[in-house]
């Protein structure tokens, strides 16, 4: 049996207020993301490296839009 992923909240989250918010989850082998406002919907599965590249990309602005 294993133990479901602990879910943290953004920190972006401004204090659980905002309206946009996304969760993580520490993974064995990956991170998980979810929409905090869906829980139930599913979550996206990247690995570390695609994470921080992710992240990366966010910070400086090069994400679609």
């Amino acid at each position: 049996m294993t133990n479901p992923p602990v879910w943290r909240k953004s920190s972006r989250s401004t204090q659980g207020t905002s309206e946009q918010c996304v969760e993580l989850a520490q993974l064995p082998q990956a991170v998980a993301i979810r929409d905090s406002k869906a829980p139930d919907a599913g979550h996206l599965t990247l690995t570390p490296r695609a994470f921080a590249d992710l992240l990366t990309r966010a910070k400086l602005d090069r994400l679609p839009h």
